[in-house]
């Protein structure tokens, strides 16, 4: 009897710390990893969010990129640690191709995560190097059907949102391009201001301060109205090119069965940053906005990437891009 008081008491006791450890977080600095390279647009809302979450949590939300292999390195990792709240995720449209486009995928993102929220959905623009010859869309629409075998198109590599730009672009006009893939969408914008490759579809977060210093030469923006930072750039649609048009959605992560207490604690703080002025006149500079306070749940998310892996799996079948 004596044992099995014991027992009992060392069990209350447990789920007593265990409770108010839950109640305390976080005690240390958090984590965000980051699948991409640092200075990318990803990487952009990541920062943006993560100032003020740090604030409102009373603990340091670290930034760490880990790129590579299409963002599945990054995600592979935070799929892999300790579901204690201190290491999370911050990835894009990509969570959604991943399992289509990589046939030896290491994780399932709708099971080996606990979703946050959703963040941003960013629209994304064509922009080629600042001399390149055609000067408005319906010009580089006819240049890409004329030469399009000879031209580089950049991407932030296979399962990037440049990639997944780049596969529509060139499925609506039916043309092939040379593609070149980098390691993130920070290198890949760097050789297009560089002049080294000639086209790129990335996200307003990456582009729009390069637009609008006159560095590269803007085509489109791919949302369904124009954005208010870059007036001038008229949409896909406008272009006659409508099924050209795709917005990258961020969403933040953590490893699979975490406790609810934390992820209502993270979802609260993700929910104030979206709120912060800064963060809000920071997104709208770079050609997005912050989602609406009921989308930044774990429900919305989980709805999101549910339909965006039924949305993206026809289309990458049907283009026939795979990784290993």
């Amino acid at each position: 009897m004596l044992k099995s008081f014991a027992l009992s008491t060392l069990m209350v006791l447990g789920a007593a710390s265990g409770a108010l450890a839950q109640s305390d977080y976080p005690t240390q600095p958090i984590t965000v990893v980051v699948p991409f390279s640092a200075g990318g647009p990803t990487d952009t809302v990541a920062r943006l969010v993560a100032q003020v979450m740090s604030k409102e949590l009373g603990q340091q939300v670290l930034i760490q990129n880990v790129g590579g292999a299409g963002g599945t390195l990054g995600a592979g990792q935070v799929a892999n640690a300790t579901n204690d709240g201190y290491t999370l995720l911050l990835h894009h449209i990509g969570m959604s191709t991943a399992p289509t486009l990589y046939r030896n995928l290491a994780f399932d993102p709708l099971t080996d995560f606990t979703p946050v929220g959703l963040i941003t959905s960013v629209p994304m623009t064509i922009v080629a190097r600042k001399d390149f010859e055609p000067t408005d869309m319906a010009s580089l629409t006819t240049y890409l059907k004329a030469n399009g075998q000879d031209v580089t198109y950049a991407n932030a590599g296979i399962g990037s949102a440049s990639h997944l730009c780049g596969m529509l672009l060139q499925d609506s006009l039916e043309v092939q391009m040379i593609t070149v893939p980098y390691q993130g969408a920070g290198p890949a914008m760097t050789d297009i201001v560089g002049g080294q490759v000639d086209l790129i579809c990335d996200q307003t977060t990456n582009t729009t301060n390069q637009i609008k210093a006159g560095e590269v030469k803007a085509y489109a923006v791919t949302s369904p109205a124009r954005v208010d930072s870059l007036p001038d750039l008229p949409t896909t649609a406008e272009a006659n090119l409508p099924r050209l048009e795709i917005g990258v959605w961020h969403g933040l992560y953590g490893p699979k069965d975490m406790d609810p207490a934390i992820v209502a604690k993270l979802e609260a703080a993700l929910q104030t940053a979206l709120q912060d002025p800064t963060v809000i006149q920071r997104f709208a500079e770079l050609g997005t906005a912050p989602v609406p306070l009921d989308q930044a749940t774990p429900q919305a998310l989980t709805e999101e990437l549910k339909g965006q892996i039924e949305l993206w799996k026809p289309i990458i079948e049907e283009a026939g891009v795979y990784a290993d």
